[in-house]
């Protein structure tokens, strides 16, 4: 009966968030909440962890985890390339995540991988670890909060540094060929990463049917998210604004006059509610719907106890991920994930420096005392 009541009041936090968001900013604020519940749920029932996958890849050869990301993508690509290059669906204006891809995607990409593997996690994964109730990843998020706030702050610094125009592949090429390109590319990545294992273990794993099904249920919710809020799944872009609003509230400085917020879009978010921002609104679903899913599995964490190197790996990985998801102009999600799937060049670029700045990661753990899992 304690059980029942437990899981059926779990069930409430992301159905009373959405109702209330819909009442208070408009159903499309509502269902942004949903559809990031339903993300947070699907990532945690299937332990679809971008950090581990690479880590396994790196450290093992083993692919099945990278090759489910890959067909994840390339299901997402199908949907929103052509929408995202057209510029709109159903008659509603709709855009791509699509950054120019310089100096600053090369370096802050590096950083967040260092910062996946010492944080224990990516974007997604931070939120959905900890919506599951995990310490570690509670205090990655919040320095990985700090870090883009940091960056944001300092933005003078590192915006000026070379890049080239923006290149979105289904404008360029037009959305059938773009798209084409992408599944190509995306094809040869898979197959190279089956054919790594293979060479390694004399076979490669079968994709299993969770990591499947899991892959084509992120896909499908991230072209509804470009269906709701206008453009992919995107989740950093929260983490400077969350940072602004704590140091405004705090009385530490006014942002407001910091560079960073001088973009028209990013002032109008600073300056309404938090609670109105959509990536705000999908985080904090990924939180709720990865507590339903813990809740409901029997794995809601219990244990706040933390050791000593644990927590300094948090710290320090959260920070690099603060700093490389604003540096590179989005995470795993919205870099890597929906960048791809975008067309952006700005998101092929980005694997290549957060892979080796995984591979750095991995070979750092152990000074903190972290065994691989």
């Amino acid at each position: 009966m304690v059980l029942f009541f437990k899981k059926e009041l779990a069930f409430l936090l992301p159905v009373a968030g959405t109702l209330w968001l819909a009442l208070e900013q408009g159903w499309r604020q509502g269902t942004a909440l949903a559809l990031g519940a339903a993300l947070g749920f699907v990532m945690f029932q299937a332990s679809f962890s971008f950090a581990g996958a690479f880590r396994r890849l790196l450290a093992e050869r083993r692919g099945a985890g990278v090759r489910a990301q890959l067909l994840m993508i390339a299901a997402a690509s199908v949907p929103i390339l052509p929408a995202t290059a057209s510029g709109e669906v159903l008659g509603q204006a709709v855009r791509g995540l699509v950054f120019a891809p310089g100096l600053a995607v090369v370096v802050g990409a590096f950083l967040f991988g260092v910062g996946m593997q010492l944080g224990g996690g990516c974007a997604s994964g931070c939120l959905f670890g900890a919506g599951g109730g995990s310490a570690r990843l509670w205090l990655t998020l919040v320095f990985f909060v700090l870090g883009a706030t940091l960056a944001s702050w300092q933005s003078e610094w590192w915006t000026g540094w070379w890049a080239p125009a923006p290149v979105a592949l289904g404008v360029v090429l037009g959305p059938g060929l773009g798209l084409g390109v992408t599944l190509a590319t995306l094809a040869l990545a898979f197959a190279a990463v089956w054919w790594l294992e293979r060479a390694r273990h004399g076979a490669a794993m079968a994709l299993p049917r969770g990591l499947l099904w899991a892959a084509l249920a992120l896909a499908g919710l991230n072209a509804a998210t470009l269906l709701v809020v206008g453009r992919p799944w995107a989740i950093t872009a929260a983490f400077p604004l969350w940072g602004a609003k704590a140091v405004a509230a705090l009385g530490l400085d006014e942002p407001a006059f910091w560079p960073w917020w001088e973009d028209p879009t990013r002032i109008e978010a600073l300056l309404r509610p938090v609670w109105a921002d959509r990536t705000t609104a999908m985080d904090l679903g990924m939180l709720a719907g990865a507590f339903v899913a813990a809740v409901l599995a029997g794995r809601l964490a219990r244990s706040w106890r933390l050791p000593a190197g644990e927590a300094a790996a948090s710290v320090l990985g959260g920070l690099l991920l603060g700093v490389g998801a604003m540096l590179g102009s989005g995470c795993n999600i919205s870099a890597y994930v929906s960048g791809i799937a975008s067309g952006s060049m700005h998101g092929w670029l980005w694997i290549g420096p957060a892979l080796l700045g995984n591979w750095l990661g991995l070979r750092l753990r152990p000074g903190f005392g972290i065994r691989d899992s």
